[in-house]
């Protein structure tokens, strides 16, 4: 029971660990300069570090023990946030980030470290308790609402305007052509005009419709940069 509880306490600490620096990740990037893509590339490159040193770690506990994998993968934790405090480049953060990554599968490793140090009948319970511990250190590391608001929204909100302002301007335009089914609209003076050749009719429904269009896009636009630099 004492493995289990300072396993516990490890996966907890770790969690926490790593949930309390994701939320800040995009508002430090941003601070280097760096736009919507780069910042996603750094929040993914955790996951992405650790998906590809699992295996070799996998092996790496099998012949060498728990034991030695576990404490690799907890320095290696503590380098990436000695590394993390003192960033002050972008390629820092990054480099804070591809290690902990690379070092990680913390909790893999102290879930295997119980399945091997209890017996059969505790195994269930063990990774049970265990389970609890690291599920402790995300509801306090970062909530669901934090991740939505916090991390979620704010990366993928260049994105969101981006494409509202792109379906405006395209729906402007769809909604003119509508007239040729009976929509009505400023697309009905465009195909009269065509009909009967009559340049002014086209203009007063064609230059509205533009303009509408052209001051849609200035004005969404102009909120994507805001929401971009703020």
């Amino acid at each position: 029971m004492g493995k289990l509880v300072v396993l516990m306490i490890t996966a907890f600490i770790d969690m926490v660990g790593t949930l309390m620096i994701i939320p800040l990740l995009p508002f430090y990037a941003k601070e280097f300069g760096a736009n919507g893509l780069v910042v996603g590339l750094l929040v993914s490159s955790f996951a992405i570090a650790q998906l590809i040193s699992a295996p070799m770690w996998g092996r790496f506990s099998d012949r060498y023990g728990r034991r030695p994998a576990l404490m690799v993968g907890l320095g290696a934790s503590a380098i990436a946030y000695v590394i993390f405090a003192y960033s002050g480049t972008l390629w820092l953060l990054f480099l804070s980030r591809l290690v902990q990554g690379s070092g990680g599968g913390t909790v893999s490793v102290i879930q295997a470290y119980v399945a091997d140090a209890l017996k059969p009948e505790e195994r269930a319970k063990g990774l049970g308790w265990l389970s609890a511990a690291t599920n402790a250190g995300v509801a306090l590391g970062l909530t669901s609402r934090q991740l939505l608001f916090d991390v979620e929204l704010p990366l993928a909100m260049p994105s969101i305007v981006a494409g509202i302002r792109i379906a405006t301007v395209i729906g402007i335009g769809v909604a003119t052509i509508a007239a040729a089914v009976g929509g009505g609209g400023l697309g009905t003076f465009i195909f009269r005009g065509v009909a009967m050749v009559d340049t002014r009719l086209i203009l007063a429904g064609a230059l509205p419709a533009a303009a509408l269009a052209l001051i849609a896009d200035v004005v969404l636009s102009a909120v994507e940069r805001r929401v971009i630099k703020g």
